[in-house]
């Protein structure tokens, strides 16, 4: 299965993430709220959080969503689950830096949809603040050099993850240009360690520093 985004989200009427998140928490006949935590809790062209529910969560962060939903998950979410499992965490959250569904990252919307973001970093803030001292596994490979604006977007992460004391890890090696490694290929007994995501982001090459805005496809 794939998603190709066709529509303008801006067309879907309310994303904000408050009111997707209460709704989230609801019963549904579709799948355990007690288990898995999904926003919006039905499937569509853009997805918040994708996570199961736990006491010690490891956030995991990819670039954008593509198909996967609660107990249908896709090769990198079943990856990034037993790379959480495997390093003492309990529970696995996947977020993204940004929020638009599409299988192939090349797929994504070229100018920033500014509401889209403002709400994704709301859930970002939201994960955070459900651990006392939350762990962001940065795993978002190459593709963050697809868009322009997913640099900005990052950044703003950074400053959220300061704000709860965050400790950003890394798992495997980085490529030569410094970039995290992609949970998919990675073998279920690697070890989680540190990344400096700061001096990371701070080597952003100079032609990547704009950022367009608008939202739409």
């Amino acid at each position: 299965m794939q998603h190709i985004p066709t529509m303008d989200i801006r067309t879907l009427g309310d994303i904000g993430f408050d009111g997707q998140l209460r709704r989230a928490l609801e019963p549904s006949q579709e799948y355990d709220v007690e288990k898995w935590l999904f926003v919006p809790n039905t499937y569509t062209e853009y997805r918040y959080i994708l996570g199961t529910r736990g006491e010690n969560p490891l956030i995991c962060i990819g670039i954008n969503p593509s198909t996967a939903r609660p107990g249908a998950l896709d090769p990198t979410l079943k990856s990034v689950e037993r790379i959480a499992l495997g390093n003492g965490f309990d529970s696995f959250i996947m977020f993204n830096v940004y929020a638009q569904r599409a299988t192939s990252p090349d797929d994504m919307e070229w100018v920033l949809n500014d509401e889209l973001h403002r709400e994704n970093m709301r859930a970002f803030d939201y994960i955070l603040s459900l651990s006392e001292r939350p762990t962001v596994w940065a795993a978002w490979g190459t593709v963050i050099e697809k868009r322009d604006y997913l640099w900005d977007c990052l950044q703003e992460m950074i400053a959220i993850g300061q704000e709860h004391g965050a400790r950003w890890v890394k798992c495997g090696r980085v490529s030569a240009a410094g970039h995290p490694h992609h949970p998919l290929y990675l073998r279920a007994d690697s070890r989680i360690e540190d990344f400096p995501v700061e001096e990371y982001a701070a080597r952003r090459p100079a032609a990547k520093k704009s950022r367009k805005r608008g939202g739409v496809l």
